[in-house]
């Protein structure tokens, strides 16, 4: 008993020391996802803010996607790219933690 929480607490000041750093590298990480076999790409920072947006201007021209199919593109690779963000943030947490599962504490990386 006593073992998990001397882990708890060392786990505890490392994530002191180092959770800044590591939020700091994420938030300026980007991740990107396509979508529609690359026709359109969407770009997240680690906070999950989306920072940029890519169609192919090739599907514009040649009218091959209406409105409502670039809209759900759009939010394919949104959500991909948010999805790839927030992966690295718990794999950054594992890092932390030494896999130990602290529940919604995962939460702390900001992401």
């Amino acid at each position: 008993m006593f073992g998990d929480l001397g882990k708890i607490m060392k786990i505890a000041g490392q994530m002191k020391t180092k959770l800044p750093e590591i939020q700091d590298r994420l938030a300026k990480t980007d991740f990107t996802a396509e979508a529609g076999g690359g026709v359109v790409s969407a770009t997240v920072n680690g906070k999950l803010a989306l920072v940029g947006v890519q169609i192919d201007p090739q599907v514009l021209a040649d009218g091959q996607a209406d409105a409502a199919m670039l809209e759900d593109l759009l939010k394919a690779a949104v959500a991909a790219a948010q999805q790839k963000a927030a992966d690295a943030a718990a794999q950054a947490m594992k890092e932390i933690t030494g896999g130990l599962d602290l529940g919604g504490l995962g939460g702390m990386l900001g992401v």
